[in-house]
C-alpha cells in the first residue's frame, strides 16, 4: 500500500531509483570514452616526442610545449589545406542554402502535380550511402574532364542539400498557408513571397542548418580523396592524412596533435557558439509536419 501512495505522488521505488543511478552511470562513462580522446589530443599536443612515447602514461604535458602550432601554421601545405577547404565552402553553403530554402518552400507551400511523391524520392536519396554511389560519380566527373582539382567537391552542392530541404521544409510547415495567399492579393508572384515573405521567417533554421553544413563539408575527407589527386588542390582533412603519413615515421606525434587541433577548432567554436540555436532547430523540426 506504501509502495502505491509512493508512485501515485510522483515518487520512484527503490528499484527504478536503482535502475536510474545504473543508466546514469552507463552515460557516464560513454561520455567519458568519446570525450577523453579529444582531450588527450588537445594535451598530448603541447607535449614533448619523448613523454608521449614513454612507457609511463601522463595526461599533462610536463613541460609544456607550444612551439608544434607555430609550425603547423608555417607550413604552406596546412595553409593551402584551409585555403582550399574554404574555396569549396564558400559557393556550396552560399548557392546551396538558396536552392536548399526554395526547394524547401516550394515543396511546403506551392501545390503541384507529383509534389508529395517527389518528396519521398528526394527523401529516399537521404539512405543511399555515398559509398554506393562514389564509383558512379567518379566515372561521371572523369568523362567530364573535372577530376583532379575542386570541381566534383563543389558541383553537387549548389543543387542543394536533401537534409536541409527537408528540415527546412518541416519548418516551414508551422507557418500559416495564408499568408501566401494573402501576398498573391497584394500582387506578389511566387519567387516575391519567397524571399519577401517566407525567408525572413526561416533564416533562424536556415542558419543553423548552413552551420550544420559547414560542419561536414569541413570534415569531409572521403570526397577530396577520391576525387583529387594532386597536392596543390588537397583539402584540410587530406592534409591531414598527409601529416600523418609523414611524421608519424618520425613519432613527430605532438606536430600531428596539433595540426589535429587547429583543424577541429572552427566546428568546436561554431558549435559551443550556436549550440541552442542547433538543438532548438532540431527539436522544432522534429516535431512539426
Amino acid at each position: 500500500m506504501a509502495k502505491n501512495d509512493e508512485k501515485a505522488s510522483g515518487g520512484m521505488t527503490s528499484k527504478e531509483r536503482r535502475t536510474n543511478v545504473i543508466v546514469f552511470i552507463l552515460l557516464c562513462l560513454g561520455a567519458v570514452a568519446m570525450v577523453f580522446p579529444l582531450v588527450y589530443m588537445i594535451f598530448a599536443s603541447f607535449m614533448t616526442k619523448n613523454q608521449i612515447l614513454s612507457a609511463n602514461f601522463s595526461l599533462i604535458p610536463n613541460p609544456w610545449k607550444f612551439g608544434k602550432y607555430s609550425e603547423v601554421l608555417a607550413k604552406p601545405e596546412f595553409l593551402r589545406g584551409v585555403r582550399n577547404t574554404l574555396i569549396v565552402e564558400i559557393p556550396v553553403l552560399l548557392v546551396g542554402s538558396f536552392t536548399s530554402s526554395l526547394a524547401a518552400f516550394s515543396f511546403s507551400k506551392l501545390k503541384f502535380k507529383g509534389k508529395n511523391g517527389i518528396f519521398l524520392g528526394l527523401l529516399a536519396t537521404m539512405m543511399i550511402p555515398f559509398a554506393v554511389v562514389m564509383i558512379p560519380q567518379y566515372v561521371m566527373f572523369t568523362r567530364m574532364g573535372l577530376t583532379n582539382n575542386l570541381l566534383p567537391l563543389i558541383l553537387p552542392g549548389l543543387f542543394g542539400n536533401v537534409s536541409m530541404i527537408f528540415f527546412l521544409r518541416q519548418n516551414l510547415t508551422s507557418i500559416p498557408d495564408a499568408l501566401v495567399e494573402a501576398a498573391k492579393i497584394d500582387g506578389c508572384g511566387y519567387f516575391k513571397i519567397y524571399y519577401a515573405v517566407f525567408l525572413p521567417l526561416m533564416k533562424g533554421a536556415l542558419m543553423t542548418q548552413a552551420i550544420l553544413w559547414f560542419m561536414g563539408i569541413w570534415n569531409d575527407y572521403l570526397a577530396p580523396t577520391i576525387f583529387v589527386s594532386k597536392d596543390k588542390w588537397y583539402t584540410l582533412q587530406v592534409v591531414i592524412r598527409m601529416f600523418n603519413s609523414a611524421y608519424a615515421v618520425n613519432s613527430d606525434y605532438p606536430l600531428i596533435m596539433a595540426a589535429s587541433v587547429l583543424s577541429l577548432l572552427p566546428t568546436l567554436v561554431l558549435f559551443f557558439i550556436f549550440q541552442r540555436y542547433i538543438i532548438e532547430s532540431m527539436a522544432l523540426t522534429g516535431v512539426k509536419g
